[in-house]
């Protein structure tokens, strides 16, 4: 992963070559999206185009180049960080929501103006926008069939080849035969002839498989077709394959080369094949081959994102040891924070890889589910910040200390934030401290009716704030997956419009904040699980909640007990209590004398 910050000299070096490279192809511009072949949030270095031309490493984003000007669009996870890692003189920031891209280039595209693009790196939806400004401007939006960066991009890294291994039942609690049952059953009812999967995710799920493509989480980057057989190609370079694998899939699972999927996909159209394919993720390149080819498109949400939300009991085990065992790394890490921070020995990367250390000893441990978040003082207030040695900062007294951070096990993964005060809190910074913290046992204490959204519950979390006029610019929770996608879809809980409904057995992260730009940032984040509280006395409906799996213990140093009430004083001592019971006996001697001061009840 490119995480260096690249010097603005570079940066605009690579944008003056690749404008050249546009000038010779006949094109005034093209659009560079963070993305890969997969549409996935996790891609290898190869594909980490939009970092390599703009300095720009956040997990989500896009630009436009033209011959004489250039934005970056970004959302509001990363509008401090753009401004810190990209040369603004060469590239205009933008929030994403305010200024989407096809607006911009509505703005900035002229008459006649050729706009390129890259068919692997775009949905249809995306693509349609740029294509209906095109039209209405006059322009063109023109398909590339190879991407002008990597002809400029000289030290590309090569493609991944991690190795792909089974996942084995003890942790995926159920057979891939079982799963492909159900999705034959899927794909009789939509009568349709086969499913193409784009997903890595989804693949690894419904073939109890991992890889090592991609940082921080094991994906195999591959494609399936599945029929209506039962038969599945799984398109994927054979040098991932371990020894073992092939027996692990099966009889009915045949193993074919990446550029096989092309010839694939024209036997598929030579029987006038029905094919399920998820429009909102398959790259444009998936559909148009498949409609060249003749095959009808039935497009639907890709079945195995819902099926593996809903953790079965194996799963959900495995995720209450993974956070008991994250737990103590955690637990552990605080403790020696506590001793060391008020020193003023400490800086950002030594805490992260202290906490990395103390991970790494734990059983089933694999590596961490996403970079390190580890923001001292106004590094906090960057949603999404990554210490570098450029960025570095000690931890002094007096500020806050932010990490986010997570873990990837055979059984499950973690994803946790704490905010820790450096010696004495201010008063603000405990008021702030607070809010978020009623705001997030506002969610964790919900109850709901079963068939509520993400998006109807985040204004639960979110009111605590907006009630001293302050808010947060990014989503109250996202899913998480079991040893998968430390951000997994389709449920969520934000202010973005969603149709899915929380079911038991889905785990969300629960994670309100509050950042002061140039100061301090704030975030409280618990994973939680989707319980079934059954049909309450005289009611007609079945309501759900939420089990909390993470353990680690919250600041009380930064609680202002005057803006609590009974019920949220009561959860904080409970939430402690089952700290203090599930870790003290995992614990050496002087973690665990910390463990019962920080986990001792508080009251006014």
């Amino acid at each position: 992963m490119i995480t260096a910050t690249l010097d603005h000299i570079i940066i605009s070096q690579r944008i003056t070559s690749l404008r050249t490279e546009l000038v010779q192809r006949g094109l005034n511009g093209l659009i560079v999206p963070r993305a890969d072949e997969h549409q996935s949030e996790y891609v290898a270095e190869q594909s980490e185009r939009l970092a390599w031309l703009t300095g720009f490493t956040g997990s989500a984003g896009s630009a436009v180049v033209l011959l004489d000007t250039a934005a970056i669009f970004v959302d509001g996870r990363y509008t401090i960080q753009v401004q810190k890692q990209t040369n603004t003189e060469f590239l205009i920031p933008h929030h994403v929501s305010k200024t989407p891209p096809w607006r911009w280039v509505s703005e900035n595209l002229q008459t006649e103006d050729k706009l390129g693009y890259d068919p692997w790196l775009h949905t249809e939806q995306e693509i349609e926008h740029f294509r209906l400004v095109c039209k209405r401007i006059g322009a063109y939006l023109v398909c590339c069939t190879d991407n002008p960066i990597d002809k400029v991009w000289h030290d590309r890294p090569p493609p991944p080849l991690g190795p792909i291994v089974p996942h084995n039942l003890e942790f995926s609690g159920e057979p891939s035969s079982n799963k492909r049952e159900i999705l034959r059953a899927n794909l009789a009812d939509e009568d349709c002839d086969a499913i193409l999967l784009t997903m890595p995710d989804s693949i690894a799920w419904l073939l109890n498989i991992r890889g090592a493509d991609v940082p921080n989480t094991p994906l195999p980057l591959s494609f399936v077709i599945f029929y209506a057989d039962s038969r599945a190609d799984i398109f994927v370079d054979q040098r991932k394959i371990t020894p073992g694998l092939e027996q692990h899939l099966g009889n009915e699972v045949s193993i074919r080369e990446p550029q096989e999927l092309d010839i694939a996909i024209q036997k598929l159209g030579g029987v006038n094949a029905t094919v399920q394919v998820d429009d909102k993720t398959a790259a444009v390149w998936i559909l148009e081959h498949l409609t060249k080819s003749g095959a009808t498109i039935h497009r639907k949400q890709d079945p195995c994102t819902i099926m593996k939300s809903r953790k079965n009991p194996i799963e959900i085990e495995g995720m209450r040891q993974a956070h008991i065992r994250d737990g103590v790394a955690v637990t552990r890490f605080l403790s020696w924070l506590n001793h060391k921070a008020i020193s003023g020995d400490v800086d950002e990367l030594l805490a992260s890889q202290m906490l990395l250390k103390f991970r790494s000893q734990n059983k089933y441990f694999q590596g961490p589910s996403f970079d390190t978040i580890v923001g001292s003082g106004p590094n906090g207030a960057i949603v999404h910040y990554v210490a570098t040695a450029a960025t570095n900062r000690r931890l002094e007294p007096g500020t806050l200390f932010l990490v986010d951070s997570g873990a990837q096990y055979l059984d499950g993964t973690t994803d946790v934030t704490r905010t820790i005060a450096v010696g004495k809190p201010s008063r603000e910074q405990c008021e702030r401290f607070t809010r978020v913290l009623k705001a997030h046992i506002a969610l964790a204490t919900c109850q709901f009716p079963k068939g509520t959204t993400g998006s109807q519950l985040d204004s639960i979390a979110r009111s605590q704030l907006w009630r001293a006029g302050l808010d947060y610019d990014h989503g109250t929770g996202h899913g998480v997956g079991s040893y998968l996608s430390v951000h997994e879809g389709p449920q969520r809980i934000s202010k973005t419009s969603s149709n899915v409904a929380l079911e038991p057995g889905m785990i969300l992260s629960n994670e309100p904040g509050y950042y002061k730009t140039g100061s301090y940032g704030i975030r409280i984040e618990n994973l939680i699980h989707v319980t079934s509280v059954g049909r309450p006395q005289d009611s007609d409906l079945e309501f759900l909640n939420f089990e909390t799996l993470t353990q680690a213990p919250i600041d009380r140093s930064l609680i202002d007990l005057t803006l609590m009430d009974d019920d949220e004083i009561t959860w904080v001592n409970s939430y402690h209590a089952n700290v203090h019971n599930n870790l003290l006996s995992l614990l050496d001697s002087d973690t665990a004398d910390w463990l019962i001061k920080e986990t001792s009840p508080i009251a006014r």
